[in-house]
């Protein structure tokens, strides 16, 4: 179970019959340039701030100092608090008065369990409200070059998570073809998996791309094809998040620097 912090009578709500509602903010992909205001400003209203481990170090380093920061894992192959012991924490420090923020990587809603959070908050007859963040994909097509839709490549567009909630890889059949494109979130360690359901006859040529650290100043990509997917992947970095893409879409990549100076490698 995860500690609660304690409460002085100064950080405590004045309604605190009425708890505030608990934020569930998205720290975007990266590092602080890709931060929303409304994200910048909920962190420095927080009493408490329960953040995962994927949150880029310069974001953290905006959160005042007297705000209790709680890492809470969260990355795949890496300890976490089970969700269980999470969703309990912001209870527990939300019902005891504290602005409670729940900082997430990315966007809270795409692939970063808020839904599950919300229910769980709103179960507990507590407020939610949330801050969207940038969402990796976003971000690694920035960076990148690579326009996610485009219309004269592509007209759909799909987002899925590697890992469903069994373990298993999920199906991707008819997500991969001339005028859509696929992004897999956290595929890095799934590589093998996903070409083995991917690459027929008709989509191995198809344009792919490998993205590390999307957003980050370490960020690499590297471009191949769906047959050359599973030796791309083999070459990334096993600790850094790792995006796919797979679309006619990254045959239209150019050089791109983001404002804040993310540098691309083709290797």
């Amino acid at each position: 179970m995860l500690d609660i912090p304690a409460i002085s009578s100064q950080r405590r709500s004045p309604a605190a019959a009425r708890p505030a509602p608990v934020l569930l903010v998205g720290a975007g992909a990266g590092d602080a340039g890709h931060l929303t205001l409304a994200a910048l400003d909920a962190l420095r209203r927080a009493d408490v701030v329960f953040a995962d481990d994927l949150v880029d170090a310069s974001i953290l380093a905006l959160i005042p100092p007297h705000v209790d920061v709680r890492r809470v894992g969260k990355r795949a192959r890496r300890p976490s608090a089970a969700q269980a012991d999470i969703n309990a924490a912001l209870i527990a420090a939300a019902r005891a008065g504290l602005r409670v923020v729940r900082l997430k990587g990315g966007d809270p809603f795409v692939f970063g369990r808020g839904g599950e959070e919300a229910d769980a908050l709103r179960d507990a007859g507590l407020e939610v409200a949330v801050v969207p963040g940038l969402t990796a994909a976003l971000v690694a097509a920035a960076a990148t070059g690579i326009p996610l839709t485009d219309r004269r490549r592509a007209l759909q567009l799909a987002f899925v998570t590697a890992t469903a909630q069994d373990g298993t890889t999920p199906d991707l059949s008819g997500l991969v073809g001339p005028g859509r494109t696929l992004v897999v979130y956290m595929g890095g360690g799934k590589g093998r998996e996903i070409v083995a359901r991917l690459v027929t006859p008709d989509i191995s040529a198809l344009p792919a791309a490998v993205v590390e650290n999307a957003g980050r100043s370490g960020q690499r990509w590297r471009a191949t094809t769906v047959a050359g997917l599973a030796a791309a992947l083999d070459r990334r970095d096993t600790a850094a998040p790792t995006l796919i893409i797979i679309g006619e879409v990254v045959g239209l990549a150019r050089s791109a620097v983001m404002p804040h100076e993310v540098h691309a490698d083709h290797g």
